[in-house]
């Protein structure tokens, strides 16, 4: 497979992945609103870090790393409902005037790009996508170490490529509500994500 085609083709995985609404979306929409597009932009990169990591492992085909993280998928399902609802009670807890303050230190990035890499790290579908996924793009042989890293990076390409564009596409459109309506979206995001949470720990628990 021609370089350029693999690259393509893994950038649009990376990008089909990042798309679908879920918590990390959410947490790029809440912080955008309340700190800015590139708090957004920086909870994406997380992800997209995640993503890669994931996708790595999946193109190396590591198979007692990839063992090890099925038989540890409920534990870390379960780690991640705690981050999720810890994430979401601090955003409904968090008042109006600390909302429209839309305050971003250089502390707050880090915060930012750990909690959605952590997040996304504890989602065991990511890793079962990426071997699913990455069997298919490869086909019958072996990628080499250069196909290898360039789906890794076309990964990492196509889902940073969507995070960006929603914290500064989305973060526009929002910031045309006014601050009630800010605020509203706000909430809103904390209830979606103590949802998540909890849905995600019975999923966990049931499976």
């Amino acid at each position: 497979m021609q370089s350029s085609h693999l690259f393509v083709e893994a950038a649009l995985i990376g990008l089909a992945i990042a798309a679908p609404v879920g918590p990390v979306g959410l947490l790029c929409i809440e912080r955008t609103l309340r700190q800015g597009a590139a708090t957004g932009f920086v909870t994406g990169l997380g992800a997209a870090t995640a993503d890669a990591i994931y996708a790595a492992i999946g193109a190396a085909g590591l198979g007692t790393l990839i063992a090890l993280l099925t038989r540890l998928a409920t534990p870390l399902a379960l780690a991640g409902c705690v981050l999720l609802l810890y994430l979401g009670i601090t955003t409904l807890r968090r008042d109006a005037a600390s909302h429209a303050a839309r305050t971003a230190s250089v502390h707050s990035l880090p915060r930012a790009y750990s909690s959605a890499l952590a997040l996304t790290l504890t989602n065991p579908m990511t890793i079962l996508s990426f071997i699913a996924i990455f069997a298919g793009l490869a086909g019958a042989r072996t990628p080499s170490l250069a196909d290898s890293v360039l789906m890794v990076v076309g990964v990492f390409a196509g889902s940073a490529l969507w995070w960006l564009l929603l914290a500064y596409g989305g973060g526009r459109l929002l910031s045309r509500l006014g601050a009630r309506g800010q605020l509203m979206v706000d909430k809103a995001c904390g209830v979606l994500l103590i949802g998540f949470a909890l849905l995600l720990a019975w999923r966990a628990l049931a499976g």
